[in-house]
């Protein structure tokens, strides 16, 4: 229990750090022309998806400091890319489907903490299922099928909901290994790109545009 309080307070770190970055950048005109008036935009989400992909495979090897450290840096790297959210969603939109985001994690975090079930069984599955929803994502970019993207965004809300249990189950199985603050900053890292992936899923579909 000591373990779980220290992962979703980490979560709810990360998060705040995404969220505040994100916002505060949408109300400065000069980072926003900066941002989306170039190719910087671009950049940062390609230096957003390599900083993930290398904390993901090398966070257990790092101190703890260091891995504290990285996880901020990479809420903040989300932030900046967050800012586009701000400026196309109506605030209260966003606020409604963060706490929708809020109970779906809780209700999904519940099962993979609770369940008996052999969650692992299925791992392999989901990033198949992950990988597919890339690569179409990918493809749908040069097709622009808007029924095709809605199919894809339901699909990849469901993949995420149940990524949330499984790395909860996870999670209760790294604590063999791992202890203290690093299992903290893992689990954190795994959950807040569940709730994130979660988020921007349901703000896709629910999410009202500013007019």
């Amino acid at each position: 229990m000591k373990n779980y309080s220290k992962i979703f307070m980490w979560m709810c770190i990360g998060l705040l750090v995404t969220f505040a970055t994100g916002f505060f950048v949408s109300t400065n005109e000069n980072m926003l022309v900066s941002i989306f008036s170039s190719g910087m935009y671009f950049i940062l989400v390609i230096a957003e998806l390599a900083t993930v992909i290398f904390l993901t495979a090398r966070l257990h090897k790092m101190s703890e400091t260091t891995a504290k450290i990285s996880f901020i840096l990479y809420s903040f790297l989300t932030g900046l890319t967050f800012s586009s959210i701000f400026v196309v969603y109506e605030l209260t939109s966003i606020i409604y489907v963060f706490l929708v985001s809020a109970l779906l994690f809780g209700v999904f975090a519940v099962i993979g903490a609770t369940t008996n079930i052999d969650l692992s069984k299925i791992g392999t599955i989901l990033l198949m299922l992950l990988f597919g929803i890339i690569i179409c994502t990918l493809i749908n970019m040069f097709i622009g099928s808007e029924n095709f993207d809605l199919a894809l965004c339901i699909i990849g809300l469901i993949v995420f909901m149940i990524y949330v249990a499984y790395d909860m189950q996870k999670i209760k199985q790294l604590e063999s290994i791992y202890d203290g603050d690093k299992l903290a900053i893992i689990g954190a890292l795994e959950l807040y790109l569940d709730f994130i992936n979660i988020f921007l899923r349901l703000l896709e579909l629910f999410g009202k545009n500013r007019d």
